[in-house]
């Protein structure tokens, strides 16, 4: 009976599964709430302002007016946007191909010292300063003083090692003195010479603390049968009324390595060299000459160049780049390094191969996917450089170091111009848009291998 009845009961019947595309439509219900909140930040973060340039670009100053292509012909009339759009030529070319270059050359290198991630650590670490900050240490590197900027500190350094720099740069006659201006720089004799004169060359100007180290006191000139001697020192004693005008004093010093010449008209028919404590000699053959202090003499101090410059500002900001994002270019090499397959190096140095041949024709084709990366995003990354050029370039090369994102704010913000500025932005924007898209383009092509 019981068994009847649990025979005759109604089975309930099984669920029915759902729909392939109900799942599907609740998986993207899903997956657009999540997204939802990023769509929002984008639009009106990212999209809204580019439509909004992109617009704004159409008008003129006051917003009012439509100007219709003329904001974007002002981008290649304009004598500051060509500047600006010729230096970003200079930064793409430059900039990341010299950045992708080092960044190979150390990854490459380092894998062979024991000490390569010491190596690349200190590489990296401009990478964790920020633009502003990097801006102003380059800014103090290449200041023109060299006691300030480290740049000119080691240029006139090995300038100097090659090519001494004068001892006596502000010296020159004094009152009543036996020289005059010869032109140029330089000084000469009042009247002639001959055999068994004495000759005296004072000078005043050169403070005593930038007197030559090996600068010793003055000695008279002292007649030397058929030779002419003379002596050439500072001529200044401290104290008022101390020593006597035009001779030489006890502690006053010669002009030690001072070069004199002999000339008789243009010609030069000997030259010497002024002893430490500043006395000379010539042979007879000076005889009826005159005696020259050549402008070399005078010459003021080697100073460095004019890294921020009008000629060479642009090249300078570029090398504080190059300076940060090496490091940058060299992690990402580095990673694709140690994903190659050593199998093929060992077998290439099997066949005879040099390490150069190896570089050349094994590594660098195998990390060119790597290489293309990194390129790319590096000229993706200088067409927006904005804060370097702000900062280190000074206001009197600043038109000359002008780039495009800095044109945008002195045109937005300097000179009033909101349309030539979205005319600039959206100009940006289709620059970076094709690089942009190569990038992605090759990212998804690796992903598929």
């Amino acid at each position: 009976m019981a068994s009847d009845t649990a025979a005759g009961a109604p089975r309930t019947a099984p669920a029915a599964p759902k729909s392939r595309k109900s799942v599907t439509g609740t998986r993207t219900t899903v997956a657009a709430l999540f997204l939802l909140p990023a769509l929002v930040l984008l639009g009106a973060l990212v999209v809204y302002p580019i439509g909004y340039s992109v617009i704004r670009s159409f008008y003129d100053q006051s917003g009012d007016g439509f100007a219709g292509l003329d904001n974007y012909r002002a981008l290649f009339t304009d004598d500051g946007i060509r500047t600006a759009l010729r230096n970003n030529v200079v930064w793409v070319v430059f900039a990341p191909t010299i950045a992708t270059a080092l960044g190979l050359v150390f990854a490459v290198l380092t894998e062979r010292v024991r000490w390569g991630t010491v190596f690349k650590l200190v590489v990296f670490m401009p990478m964790a300063i920020s633009m502003l900050a990097a801006g102003i240490i380059f800014r103090l590197v290449y200041d023109q003083d060299p006691d300030k900027g480290v740049a000119n500190a080691v240029w006139v350094g090995v300038h100097d090692t090659f090519a001494q720099s004068s001892a006596f740069p502000k010296a020159h006659p004094g009152r009543e003195s036996p020289l005059e201006p010869a032109g140029g720089g330089a000084f000469v004799t009042r009247g002639t010479v001959s055999a068994g004169d004495t000759v005296t060359l004072p000078l005043v100007g050169v403070a005593p603390d930038l007197m030559p180290d090996d600068a010793e006191p003055a000695a008279a000139p002292k007649p030397e049968g058929d030779r002419i001697t003379g002596t050439t020192w500072q001529d200044f004693t401290r104290g008022k009324g101390v020593g006597t005008l035009n001779a030489v004093d006890a502690p006053e010093l010669g002009y030690a390595g001072m070069r004199i010449e002999a000339v008789k008209g243009d010609e030069v028919v000997e030259t010497t060299t002024a002893a430490a404590d500043g006395t000379f000699s010539f042979s007879s053959k000076a005889e009826g000459a005159r005696l020259r202090l050549p402008a070399g003499n005078f010459e003021e101090p080697y100073n460095g160049l004019n890294w921020l410059g009008p000629s060479l500002v642009t090249p300078a900001i570029i090398g504080s780049y190059i300076w940060m994002w090496a490091g940058f270019a060299m992690v990402l090499i580095a990673a694709g390094l140690a994903g190659m397959p050593r199998e093929l190096l060992e077998a290439a140095r099997v066949d005879g191969a040099n390490e150069w041949q190896v570089f050349r024709r094994i590594t660098v084709p195998l990390l060119a996917p790597v290489l293309a990366v990194v390129t790319v995003t590096l000229m993706i990354n200088v067409l927006k450089v904005f804060d370097l050029v702000f900062i280190i370039a000074p206001g009197s090369s600043q038109d000359d170091a002008n780039v495009l994102a800095l044109e945008l704010y002195r045109q937005g913000f300097s000179a009033d111009q909101p349309g030539v500025a979205s005319a600039i932005a959206v100009f940006l924007l289709l620059l970076v848009i094709p690089v942009m898209w190569f990038n992605v383009r090759r990212l998804r092509r690796e992903v598929r291998r």
